[in-house]
Formats: structure tokens, sequence, C-alpha cells
């Protein structure tokens, strides 16, 4: 909360997570695993399917003897299926359904992780995955961030499953983002333009927030709303809304990892995972946080850096993407005329280890530790 001042505005994501991953037989008696992506109605939902054979339009999966699938086809990857049952979707999935943790983390979901990986103030079903930067805050944090005379105001973005896709094309415009849907609400604009006009700034808690401002203001100007969003933030957005962000680390080769540098500049961003994999900070769902001033044309900013509790371990990040971490000596920009040059940074990206962990069951392992590095 010491990182906050009075009059900014504090975006959270507040969608929350459906128990959408559900297991099944075909009427044949192979084994179905399905994720449901998004849904569509009281009966209706696109998911990803895993099955030894491709299910075919028309035939069904059986989920219990109440219950079952309808495949209705194929769309956008996916598929479109409708439940027969007698409960609406929703109240369908939080009794037959479970918690989809994330693909990295290979064990069945807990009751730890039922508490565990859904936000404090999470109201709106529909997301697979959790706004996880917004895992860092409780109900004693948020009354801080009041008192310090800071306002909060909520989006929704439900973050579908293509969140933990990676970049597989050489050519990153190539790459299809998955849709999700998104609402900014009129008083979160309302808050967004009173906090600018008092000198406040715009925090975006976590990627998901972000997107869902971003998109919204595609237009030139912030305005609420509903929509769809496939928005791909990469190094030379311009951005329109957000000024500082905080969210958790991203695997290398991701579309979050774009993300972050399109915000704070690639060499800082290298920089300041380069620090975190030397000090063996948590990534993934479970792990720690660092907060991003938007970056300035020199590329510099000030990252700040926070360690969380119960997490996953770093060492399959470092094997997988120690060696792209490895500090550029420029990075480009793009000047005013449209012109793309190269900048090289001259000042060092300073990073201050903050608490900004929530302790949860198990207790935490890792003390936080107070102190200031420079990365160069």
């Amino acid at each position: 909360p010491s990182l906050i001042q009075a009059n900014d505005v504090v975006i959270f994501n507040d969608t929350r997570v459906i128990k959408a991953r559900v297991f099944g037989t075909k009427e044949s008696g192979g084994q179905v695993e399905l994720l449901l992506d998004r849904v569509l109605g009281d009966q209706l939902a696109l998911a990803q399917i895993r099955a030894s054979h491709a299910p075919k339009a028309g035939s069904r999966i059986i989920i219990n003897p109440s219950s079952a699938f309808t495949v209705l086809e194929r769309q956008d990857g996916m598929y479109k299926l409708q439940l027969e049952a007698d409960l609406p979707l929703l109240a369908w999935l939080e009794l037959y359904g479970s918690l989809p943790l994330p693909p990295y983390i290979s064990r069945l979901p807990t009751g730890v992780d039922e508490a565990r990986y859904q936000t404090v103030y999470a109201s709106k079903p529909g997301a697979v995955a959790a706004p996880t930067a917004g895992l860092h805050f409780d109900e004693a944090m948020l009354d801080e961030l009041k008192a310090l005379g800071a306002q909060i105001a909520y989006v929704t973005l439900h973050v579908g499953a293509g969140s933990f896709q990676p970049v597989r094309v050489e050519e990153i415009s190539k790459h299809q983002m998955h849709s999700e849907w998104y609402h900014v609400p009129e008083e979160t604009v309302a808050a967004i333009a009173q906090a600018k006009a008092q000198g406040g700034r715009v925090l975006a808690v976590g990627t998901t927030s972000m997107r869902a401002l971003e998109s919204a203001a595609a237009g030139g100007s912030l305005q609420a709303g509903y929509g769809d969003t496939n928005i791909f933030i990469i190094p030379g957005y311009r951005f329109r809304v957000v000024e500082r962000l905080l969210t958790n680390f991203h695997l290398p080769k991701s579309t979050l990892f774009m993300l972050v540098c399109a915000f704070g500049g690639m060499v800082n961003l290298k920089l300041a995972y380069r620090h975190a994999i030397e000090e063996r900070y948590r990534f993934f769902s479970y792990g720690d946080a660092m907060l991003i001033e938007r970056a300035a044309a020199t590329d510099w900013l000030t990252v700040r850096l926070g360690r969380d509790t119960n997490n996953t371990s770093l060492a399959a990040a470092t094997a997988a993407g120690s060696s792209a971490l490895a500090a550029p000596k420029a990075t480009n920009s793009t000047t005013g005329s449209g012109r793309t040059s190269q900048t090289v940074s001259s000042k060092p990206a300073l990073a201050t280890l903050a608490a900004m962990g929530r302790p949860i069951p198990p207790s935490p392992t890792h003390p936080i530790r107070s102190l200031t590095t420079v990365l160069l």
C-alpha cells in the first residue's frame, strides 16, 4: 500500500474462476477430459476436449447418470457443447466440475487451491484461470488503499485457457490470440477520469485488467461497455490508459512477457527477470510480483519486486527460458515520426523488494526481504 498515493485509482479484474474441468466418457467408453473455456448461455459452452479420438458432431459425452454433453460443432478451434441436465451450466459446474489449475501444475486441486486460486473480490463467474496479480491482495490491504485516499474500481475480463498458450510462430504478427469477453463499467471510466484530473495515476492489477482497459480505449479514448477482445500487446504498442502495472512473473516466449516488455521496456524487463532468476523469485500463478512504471522514451523505469509465498519452483522457468533473458545492448523505440530507432539504456533499473504477499496455508517458508538492489 505504501506504493500507492492519494488520488491514484487501482483497477482490479473481478472475474471469478469457475470449476471448468470436467471428466466423462464417450458412448463407446473412451475417457474424455473437458475444459469449458467459455460459457455461452445456460446450457451452452465452448470447450477444449482431450480424448484419444476427436469427437464428432452429434456425439454425446456422458458425465454421470443424470447429465451429459452433446457435441454440436467445431468452433474457433474448440467444440461447442450443449449440457443435458436439470441445472443451468454454472450451477451444474459447481456440483460436478473441478478447479482448472494451470497446465504447469500437474497435481489435482486441493481445498487450499479452492481458496488460494481465487481473488478476495472475485464476483463475476466465467474465468478458467485466475487473474493472479490479484492474489496478492486481501481485505485488509484493500482497506489500507482506501484509507490512503486511493480509489478502487473494477473491470471484468473472463480469462480463457488461451492465456497459457506459448507463441509458436517465428513472426509474432501471425500469432492468433483467443477472444475473451470483457466489461468496463461506467463507474470505472468515471473513476479513471477523476484520478487523472486530480493528478493521480492509473494502476492496473494484472495483465487482464490492462487488456480490458486498453481494449475499451481502442478507439482513442476509454469507453464503457461490453465486448470481445483478442488484443495482442507487443513492443511498439501505444498505451492509452494504464500508467502502472502490478503483475506476476511470466514465462519467456509468452504473449504476457511481450506485453510487459511493451509496457516497461525490453531492456529493463530482461534485467528484472535476470535479477529474479538469480535471487530465485517464484514464477507462475502463485508467484512473486513486480510493480512496473510505464517506460519513457529513454527506456528507463522503476521495477518494484515483491516476494509471495506458497508457489511452484522457479527451476522450470529457468530451464525453459533463462537463455532468453540475457541483457540486450539496445532496444527499439518508435519516434513521433513513425521511424524506428535504437536506444541504448543508460540508466540502471532499480529493484525494490516490497512485501506484497498474503499468507495462505500452508504457512510461508520464504521470508520477505526489504532491500534495494541495482541491477546494473
